[in-house]
């Protein structure tokens, strides 16, 4: 019977995404009291929570041994906030994009993806008869991440980017840090618990659970932050979260994933893998198609039928 594991996976989304929005509020309004920037508060608290539900979800995955689900998570989440946030983005609104997201942070996402597919292939690149993940593969992938947050750090104190950052009493900013992390740790496992059953019950592989239902659950937040800046004008906050979450998933919440337990990398995840190397090409050279430095209304479809047409095709296969 698969409806009650489907019910709890939905719940188990609610929780994750509400955790990680209450763990991000009381957080930054404790950090705020404490003295800390906005910029910094907004590169590391702010930026963290986006990623939050992807981390906990693979974690959790990592520690029960479903390493294709962790894998597919990160990888369907990357190809969600291009092709799926961003489009939905675009369509509604023309996104206007810095000259640092064009030439550096959507290259670094490419660089990103780019490295998961050739520190997986093992067998290709070096012989070894078993592809995957492992501890060294995590610590490259973290250090690429450090230096990613070094880079945004310099580039934020330069353009004068800062994060608005509401405060709270802090017995309230606590209670909602403590109630942000239970909804994310509770949320993760009923997310985790469901999928694993679902795909044994339903004969389907955990890779393919977490590259589309769960990948487009745990991208939510990142929808929610873009239609939030669309209705107040920063389009281009809007294309800069989905990037700078597709950096985090991959050197950040994959990095830290393959430390805790090495990820076998399924040569049949290649096709996911190229396609969202290809989806963030793609991106790219929309920056210098029609008008330079946007995506307009005609890229934003192209791009939902792009993602629609992937996921039926990795359905059927």
């Amino acid at each position: 019977m698969l409806l009650l594991p489907v019910v709890l996976l939905i719940i188990g989304l609610v929780l994750l995404i509400a955790g990680a929005e209450y763990l991000v509020r009381g957080a930054s309004s404790m950090a705020r009291k404490w003295g800390i920037s906005s910029i910094v508060i907004g590169l590391t608290i702010v930026a963290f929570g986006t990623s939050a539900p992807e981390m906990v979800v693979n974690i959790l995955s990592s520690v029960k041994g479903a390493t294709g689900l962790a894998v597919g998570n990160v990888v369907g989440s990357n190809l969600a906030n291009i092709l799926l946030i961003l489009g939905i983005g675009a369509t509604v609104k023309t996104l206007k994009v810095k000259e640092g997201t064009t030439y550096k942070e959507i290259p670094f996402a490419l660089l990103a993806i780019a490295m998961v597919a050739v520190l997986g292939n093992d067998t290709f690149f070096d012989g070894i008869p078993f592809n995957g993940l492992g501890r060294i593969d995590g610590i490259i992938f973290l250090a690429f991440f450090i230096i990613f947050l070094y880079y945004t750090y310099g580039i934020s104190k330069v353009e004068g980017e800062h994060e608005e950052v509401s405060t709270y009493p802090t017995s309230t900013a606590v209670s909602m840090f403590i109630l942000g992390l239970a909804g994310l740790i509770i949320g993760g496992k009923l997310i985790v618990d469901s999928a694993i059953t679902i795909a044994i019950a339903a004969g389907l592989s955990e890779a393919l659970i977490g590259l589309t239902i769960i990948a487009v659950g745990t991208s939510l937040p990142e929808l929610a932050t873009t239609i939030v800046a669309l209705r107040k004008g920063h389009t281009d906050l809007a294309i800069g979260n989905a990037i700078g979450s597709n950096i985090f998933n991959v050197f950040w919440v994959l990095g830290l994933s393959a430390i805790i337990r090495p990820l076998p990398f399924d040569t049949n995840g290649n096709i996911d893998v190229l396609f969202t190397t290809f989806a963030t090409l793609v991106l790219f050279i929309s920056m210098f198609i029609r008008k330079k430095h946007t995506l307009g209304r005609h890229e934003g479809i192209f791009f939902i039928l792009l993602y629609v047409g992937y996921i039926v095709y990795a359905i059927m296969r």
